[in-house]
């Protein structure tokens, strides 16, 4: 289950990519389709989220950043 982190309620444009960048804001960048070639990155809103590690950390349909435990599948690695 996800949990709400920051209430934005980002309205979303078709083509672009929203995500949190390595400063923990929102950004976004225009999706490469075909030849053509995708831009560079905007920033959107400053959050400023640390980030746990072995989270997700996503902006869900409603625009508002969100994350969740990440669920890892497979086998466990032998410890060397």
């Amino acid at each position: 289950m996800a949990q709400k982190l920051m209430k934005l309620g980002i309205k979303r444009e078709k083509g672009y990519l929203y995500y949190i960048d390595k400063k923990g804001d929102v950004s976004c960048a225009k999706m490469a389709r075909g030849k053509k070639k995708g831009g560079s990155p905007k920033k959107v809103a400053k959050c400023g989220i640390t980030r746990k590690k072995g989270y997700l950390y996503f902006i869900d349909k409603k625009g508002d950043v969100s994350c969740a435990i990440m669920k890892r599948g497979g086998r466990k690695r032998k410890k060397r």
